[in-house]
């Protein structure tokens, strides 16, 4: 039971992680804060692949949204997989 909830809890952060990052976008910031440096390392390896295929769009950028989706469909098979096996 505590693979299945620290995975869960991990994949969820990393969803409000991809939000935070989509809000700290429109707002002006400090890159060099080592807070948002976590966001933005973090986040990076999975949104990237993203971004590749999703190109902006008029300067919107839809890859956020195709990777919580992604994110959200991992958690949901690697968790089906974890509770048919306990």
């Amino acid at each position: 039971m505590l693979l299945y909830s620290t995975v869960d809890i991990a994949l969820r952060l990393l969803v409000w992680l991809i939000i935070a990052r989509c809000i700290l976008s429109f707002v002006r910031h400090d890159p060099h804060h080592p807070v948002l440096g976590f966001v933005y390392e973090v986040t990076e390896p999975v949104m990237a692949p993203f971004r590749r295929l999703l190109p902006s769009a008029g300067g919107i950028d839809f890859s956020p949204i195709l990777a919580i989706l992604v994110v959200e469909l991992v958690r949901s098979l690697v968790l089906n997989i974890i509770a048919s096996l306990l």
